[in-house]
């Protein structure tokens, strides 16, 4: 009787003793990181005197205070509305050139399929310092073949380092290096589509171009609501891109994007605690707009499927 209840124990115990290993790396590397980070942004450092010597400095509780002054905190505005411009820029190229390169791989008459979703998939595995690097280099006037080109066939060398121009170089970085990513996805959501679907559309007389929009575009729809909510989240999260480009330009601030401020108040200025809050803000923005779209997209969802 007690081996067949230990027995039965230890079968009931066997799925949580596999998850506990993923718990524990969760609780450490991600709850854990989460719950100090908003102890911090509810905290600051008060200065005694001249804030020298033991004591003088001392942490202690600040309320909301760091949220009011990262939400009035012109800078981290200022980036917000540009990683927005960069975003309008950056989500429509991606995802349309991903699901154009993802409807010309579901054809027939492609050649060299494999080789195709390879070479356009390859650049998402490079590194973004890497890439970002490898494009700034050829963003600059003295060092890129495409300028050499331009100069020498008489034509205007645009500075795709300063001004607007800045805006379409960072957003070709992330769209060289994120379209074929998404191209994968919406592919793999095409080969699912059933045969008989492609042969019904055949014999009502369907052309490529019709079943591609009325058809295989509809029943890849939760792919392309998932690849634009990662798009989105990529987006509101730029950092590498422009940190990497800042050395060869002066049109890219310390505090350009909001993940940007972030970095440069805790490890430029050393305040953590404003950062911390800044981040908190930063999630959060990121949190409302993924739900947000999400029960958008789901509830359209599921008006079509009422109708």
């Amino acid at each position: 009787m007690t081996s067949a209840r230990r027995t039965s124990y230890g079968v009931k115990g066997a799925p949580y003793a596999f998850l506990l290993p993923a718990l524990i790396l969760f609780v450490l590397f991600f709850a854990l990181p989460i719950g100090y980070a908003l102890w911090l942004s509810f905290r600051k450092v008060k200065v005694s005197g001249l804030g020298l010597g033991a004591g003088a400095r001392s942490e202690v509780w600040a309320g909301v205070e760091n949220y009011t002054d990262a939400l009035t905190d012109s800078e981290l505005l200022d980036g917000a509305l540009r990683v927005l411009g960069y975003g309008c820029i950056v989500v429509p190229v991606m995802l349309g050139l991903a699901l154009l390169f993802a409807l010309m791989m579901d054809t027939d008459k492609v050649r060299l399929a494999p080789f195709t979703r390879l070479a356009i998939f390859l650049p998402y595995a490079i590194p973004g310092v890497v890439a970002a690097l490898l494009w700034g280099f050829l963003y600059l006037p003295d060092v890129s073949p495409f300028y050499f080109v331009l100069d020498k066939l008489g034509m205007p060398q645009p500075d795709l380092l300063d001004g607007g121009p800045l805006y379409l170089a960072l957003s070709n970085i992330a769209v060289w290096g994120g379209t074929g990513f998404n191209m994968i996805v919406i592919y793999t959501s095409l080969q699912a589509i059933p045969a008989e679907v492609h042969e019904a559309a055949k014999l009502d007389g369907a052309t490529p171009l019709q079943t591609a929009l009325r058809i295989k575009i509809p029943m890849v729809a939760p792919s392309l609501v998932l690849t634009f909510f990662f798009s989105i989240i990529a987006t509101l999260q730029v950092f590498s891109e422009p940190t990497t480009l800042k050395p060869l330009t002066n049109s890219v601030s310390t505090t350009w994007s909001p993940l940007m401020k972030v970095y440069q108040d805790a490890f430029g200025k050393g305040d953590i605690y404003a950062a911390a809050a800044q981040a908190v803000i930063i999630a959060l923005v990121t949190l409302v707009l993924s739900f947000g779209f999400l029960r958008a997209a789901n509830r359209r969802t599921k008006q079509e499927a009422a109708r």
